[in-house]
């Protein structure tokens, strides 16, 4: 897919287009900091933002929001639905709170954040499937325009469609070149679903790499565009955050060139060079 610019998109399945690159915002503090790199990141071009409930920065990102002056119909808003809202009621209840927080009328996409928190061991599987029914009647409502899930593997996913009447739209994993994860995210596009790229630098991990600097020099890009780039000729959706504007427009600036196959084959074995994806059944919250 030959991209041109931040206001490329990809199409989910239920025809629903989402910008190529999102601006991610996790770890980014809530209030003036979380404000002003999402203004920056408008200001930039970005017009998809990721926040979630436990980012705990939905009323700066909305903020921002309403301050750039951007019209809402113009951007791309995901929020996630946090480990201890999973269940029907609790559900419906934290999507309305979100939107309330955003200060807006409706989500672009609304994902459930981990398919199987520490407080809910013994029965992960419904209280997805009732989370997920109570988001397929936010779309129904209007409040949502696109569902979808983070962090499930495949047993996750298989348990969801059993149930589903809505199929996710997309699945938002930690995707690198340290982890790419190759089981999930070939089941999920063979569902239909588009792989989302959360920490698509490693978290910062693999900016120091010296095949991603080597890779870099070679374009005269920054290792961070190599690394978004990457994503992209992977077909993945990358969400990189930063909260200096220097670096938020930067990212924006990976259309100009293109990895060879044989740089994206050094790259795609930098495996476990920045750590690897959290196993969502052993994780402690």
């Amino acid at each position: 897919m030959s991209f041109q610019s931040l206001e490329d998109t990809y199409t989910l399945n239920n025809g629903v287009k989402i910008p190529v690159v999102g601006f991610g915002t996790w770890q980014t503090p809530d209030g003036e900091v979380a404000e002003e790199s999402v203004l920056a990141a408008l200001k930039a071009g970005y017009r998809h933002i990721d926040t979630a409930a436990a980012y705990g920065n939905e009323e700066s990102v909305g903020r921002a929001i309403k301050k750039s002056g951007i019209n809402r119909h113009d951007l791309f808003v995901t929020t996630k639905l946090w480990n201890s809202d999973h269940g029907y009621e609790k559900a419906k209840a934290a999507i309305d709170t979100s939107l309330e927080k955003l200060g807006l009328d409706y989500l672009d996409l609304y994902l459930i954040h981990w398919p199987n928190p520490v407080a809910m061991r013994d029965n992960w599987a419904e209280l997805n499937a009732q989370s997920w029914r109570a988001m397929e009647e936010a779309v129904k409502a209007g409040k949502i325009r696109a569902i979808g899930i983070s962090n499930f593997r495949k047993h996750h996913i298989d348990e969801l469609m059993k149930t589903a009447e809505i199929k996710p739209a997309v699945n938002q994993n930690y995707l690198n070149p340290s982890d790419l994860q190759p089981e999930v995210t070939s089941v999920s596009a063979e569902l239909g679903m588009l792989n989302e790229a959360y920490s698509p630098l490693g978290t910062g991990g693999l900016l120091a790499n010296e095949t991603v600097a080597s890779v870099a020099e070679d374009h005269s890009k920054s290792p961070a565009q190599v690394l978004i780039r990457w994503s992209l000729q992977h077909n993945f959706l990358p969400l990189p955050k930063s909260v200096h504007p220097e670096y938020i427009k930067a990212n924006a600036d990976v259309f100009d060139f293109e990895l060879t196959s044989d740089e994206m084959k050094q790259l795609d074995v930098l495996h476990g060079a920045a750590g690897l994806a959290n196993d969502p059944d052993k994780v402690n919250f």
